[in-house]
């Protein structure tokens, strides 16, 4: 994969074996605001602190197409994504949109 764009905050994550590009849009902070029924960034981190499962893979889904990796957000269910993956992808996502 070539180079991340740190300017636009995007971010590389490994999940399911292969490096993938995410980033914090505002399309994918918009998608995740209106899934997690927030709006706004303060309502949004309180929420970010609480997330269940299915939570975590919708907001690594919206940071998936930010970064233009539509096809594997559109099979988290089946890609064989741990939690563990992501979460560090998640917070990798928006830790870069804080550096971008």
């Amino acid at each position: 994969m070539t180079g991340i764009n740190g300017a636009r905050g995007e971010a590389l994550a490994v999940l399911a074996g292969a490096e993938r590009r995410l980033c914090l849009t505002l399309g994918a902070l918009a998608e995740i605001e209106t899934t997690l029924q927030v709006s706004g960034i303060e309502a949004l981190a309180e929420r970010m602190r609480a997330l269940s499962a299915l939570d975590l893979m919708v907001v690594l889904a919206a940071l998936l197409r930010g970064g233009g990796e539509a096809a594997l957000a559109g099979e988290l269910d089946r890609a064989g994504v741990t939690p563990r993956e992501a979460a560090e992808a998640v917070a990798a996502g928006f830790a870069a949109s804080a550096d971008g």
